[in-house]
């Protein structure tokens, strides 16, 4: 069998072998599970996973399957990552935010759709991490800083897109507030892991309209900032 890669994923060829036709595996069953966007399926061809799990996992990186990073955080599975990027519906003018960077795998395949990515970590220590990765990939539209999700990014605002990678009992009206009218925001939302639902508003002239999509689990969006003294060093 002779690999090819799409245009912009060469990395694909440098890989070994097992680990290449893993990744081909992956984006078939992406399309098997139903993600037909064709631009978000390109985007997730063009990133590597594995650049963005923890060493302990790296076996792992082509899985369906969520796994730990650091501060007790989580890398969302690849269906899941490809379902809400589509479910987003990003435009190449768009700009986007996103709450909750963990280590920036979902922000880098947003970053080859939209025009710029704004993204808040809670931990310093993903934060560093996911500014690294951002690096060494030449990602070089996507800004992060360590906040509260909870307030988003006021001096950005507004947004075409607002993203959030954790689940909350409520929408942040915060975040509700920065959103352009004409805008989708998708986050998970309930009160315990066992009790989510992934949620789509769209904020038009009339108002909000929510839909829910699927259920998911996700770590809870927690209010406030973390005590820098109780984070890791580096």
């Amino acid at each position: 069998m002779r690999l090819t890669a799409p245009p912009g994923a060469d990395w694909l060829l440098r890989l070994p072998m097992t680990d290449a036709l893993k990744q081909v595996s992956l984006i078939m069953m992406l399309r098997k599970h139903g993600i037909n966007d064709t631009r978000v399926l390109r985007a997730m061809e063009l990133v590597s996973r594995e650049e963005f799990v923890d060493a302990a996992f790296i076996d792992q990186a082509y899985e369906d399957t969520a796994l730990p990073i650091a501060c007790g955080q989580t890398i969302s599975q690849p269906y899941v990552v490809a379902y809400m990027t589509e479910k987003l519906a990003v435009e190449p003018d768009d700009v986007v935010l996103e709450i909750g960077t963990g280590s920036g795998y979902q922000a880098a395949i947003l970053s080859h759709l939209c025009r710029h990515v704004y993204t808040i970590e809670r931990y310093k220590e993903l934060q560093k991490k996911a500014v690294r990765n951002f690096d060494k990939l030449d990602i070089t539209n996507v800004t992060t800083i360590i906040g509260d999700g909870w307030l988003g990014w006021p001096p950005k605002a507004p947004y075409d897109r607002i993203i959030i990678t954790a689940a909350a009992p409520e929408p942040p009206q915060a975040l509700l507030d920065q959103l352009k009218t004409g805008g989708r925001m998708l986050l998970p939302l309930g009160e315990s892991r066992e009790n989510q639902f992934l949620v789509q508003i769209d904020k038009t002239e009339k108002g909000l309209e929510q839909k829910e999509l699927l259920p998911v689990r996700f770590v809870p969006l927690v209010k406030g900032r973390v005590n820098p003294r109780k984070q890791k060093k580096n």
